[in-house]
């Protein structure tokens, strides 16, 4: 299944929920690329309707009004599910917003999804958050233990199991994609998501950024592209019931991420350490066998090579929003 203009081979028009926001923008503008019809419904509160690609129908409504989802889903025959509450260290402090966008906007979506007649597979996104802590900077596997450590994780775990279930029982194919730390061009600046954009933009203000605990903390950064030609793959593959992680399966800490941002922007500003704040992995690199061997994955990106093009892509989008 290589990256290609050729239409999909079984799915013509698509729903993609979240499809105004970082990763669900890039996805619209791949399926687009592929030929396909495609709808995007979003409520705009971190998503801009600017980044929606042309020639996608967007509806501005949240996954938890039935009336938006049945306007979104008509006559689509694929679902991609990314719209959701994105923040593990913020969760704590938004835990029932979390809960009720992630577990209770699934439902939503998934129950219109079923009642449209016409969808046959849902393509959900979950996260590296539903995982455990792992003793050493080495690849996990989808067997790895799914205790969360924050409430983020318990909420995505269970849309997991949610996709699953009620995919088969109303008829439909599923497949859910954990996600490991995304970055590239479009990531909307918060404090609690995206280490990458948080780091350029605080580097870019002369200002130090916040590593918190020793900056050892090992990560699997994975470009944004590359997480959409996963889904991508995982349209056509002849699978069900299946969950997969979406990574690289390569290792790089914090500090390693700073320390390239700042040879990349030439700053001579240093890091401010404070101590590491509760829900927080010290280890999550993703093994991407099964993802290899199940839907043909295979990223491309290296984030010491694609790091300085990314950092130019933040600082235009920065210029361009001043």
């Amino acid at each position: 299944m290589a990256e290609n203009s050729v239409m999909s081979l079984s799915f013509k028009r698509a729903c993609v929920t979240g499809g105004a926001g970082f990763i669900g923008s890039a996805l619209t503008t791949r399926l687009l690329d592929l030929g396909m019809e495609v709808s995007v419904l979003d409520n705009l509160s971190v998503g801009k309707a600017g980044r929606v690609a042309n020639g996608a129908k967007l509806i501005v409504g949240d996954i938890r009004d039935s009336a938006a989802c049945k306007e979104a889903l008509a006559g689509c025959d694929i679902l991609f599910h990314l719209a959701a509450r994105v923040a593990i260290r913020s969760s704590f402090e938004f835990v029932v917003d979390d809960a009720s966008v992630n577990v209770v906007g699934t439902a939503s979506i998934l129950r219109a999804a079923a009642d449209s007649g016409t969808v046959r597979k849902v393509l959900s996104a979950s996260s590296m958050g539903v995982y455990s802590d792992s003793d050493s900077p080495t690849p996990i596997p989808e067997t790895h233990p799914t205790q969360p450590v924050a409430p983020y994780g318990i909420s995505k775990l269970a849309t997991e199991q949610l996709t699953h279930l009620l995919a088969a029982k109303y008829g439909m194919e599923s497949v859910v994609l954990r996600l490991f730390n995304t970055y590239g061009p479009g990531q909307t600046l918060s404090p609690y998501v995206g280490v990458v954009t948080i780091f350029v933009n605080r580097l870019a203000e002369g200002e130090a950024p916040v590593i918190y605990g020793d900056g050892r903390q090992a990560r699997d950064f994975v470009h944004v592209e590359d997480i959409a030609q996963g889904f991508v793959n995982a349209m056509d593959a002849p699978i069900s019931g299946v969950t997969l992680n979406l990574g690289t399966g390569r290792a790089t800490t914090v500090r390693q991420i700073f320390e390239i941002l700042q040879a990349t922007l030439g700053t001579r500003v240093s890091p401010r350490m404070e101590a590491a704040p509760p829900g927080e992995l010290l280890y999550s690199i993703a093994d991407i066998s099964k993802a290899r061997r199940l839907i043909s994955y295979s990223p491309r990106h290296e984030i010491q090579k694609s790091l300085p093009e990314a950092v130019e892509e933040i600082l235009a989008l920065r210029a361009g929003s001043n």
